[in-house]
């Protein structure tokens, strides 16, 4: 029954990000600084909404002998047309957001990570296209790519979609703007001085060229 209570609650969410993306307003941004991962899956959500669309309309061909059965499939096309408009809206709606104190990671409806900026060791541009799983990571990627990638000092307690509750070290993800949310965590976190000769210490933001910068 929890399953499909956060089932139910995930799908209202997306029900209501649609409201708020016609209202063009954003949820839980407030005072923070908002940095959008959405543009980075747009067409793969349209291209599967054009699958959608046409198999409702080869179904409707091939059933039209069989208009109840018809009506319920094309109730279930529409449904899921629905669900994948409200996928994107909830990308466009809850953007990931630094707010005072706290990074609030996101993905549609279905992660809502904060993570105290104090916990923030640190933190790079970094543009991954494979993503293993791996104990204590989540990978948040969109269109199959991360481009922020935060190591933490201290893990964070992830709750995946039906309840399940893990310990998180490494967080990477999607942001439009990777250099922008780079930037914007250095001068709110502490950043001691790395004693001479030793490796960047916590709070210090990394730069690399190549595959990280």
């Amino acid at each position: 029954m929890r399953a499909v209570a956060a089932l139910v609650r995930h799908e209202l969410r997306l029900l209501v990000s649609i409201g708020l993306w016609v209202a063009r307003r954003r949820h839980g941004v407030r005072d923070g600084v908002a940095f959008p991962y959405a543009r980075g899956q747009g067409v793969m959500l349209l291209g599967f909404g054009f699958v959608v669309v046409i198999e409702s309309v080869m179904m409707s061909v091939l059933l039209r002998g069989h208009p109840v059965v018809r009506g319920v499939w094309f109730a279930v096309d529409v449904y899921t047309l629905v669900l994948v408009l409200g996928m994107h809206a909830a990308s466009v709606v809850r953007p990931h957001v630094l707010l005072p104190g706290v990074l609030r990671v996101r993905q549609a409806g279905h992660v809502d990570l904060r993570i105290p900026v104090d916990r923030v060791a640190r933190v790079r541009r970094e543009l991954r296209t494979t993503h293993a799983a791996a104990e204590g990571e989540l990978n948040l990627a969109v269109g199959s790519q991360t481009t922020v990638t935060l190591e933490l000092a201290e893990p964070v307690v992830h709750t995946g979609l039906l309840g399940r509750r893990r310990e998180v070290r490494l967080v990477r993800l999607y942001a439009e703007d990777a250099a922008g949310l780079v930037s914007a965590l250095t001068p709110v976190r502490s950043a001691p001085s790395p004693s001479p000769g030793r490796p960047p210490s916590r709070g210090l933001v990394e730069g690399r060229p190549g595959g990280a910068e």
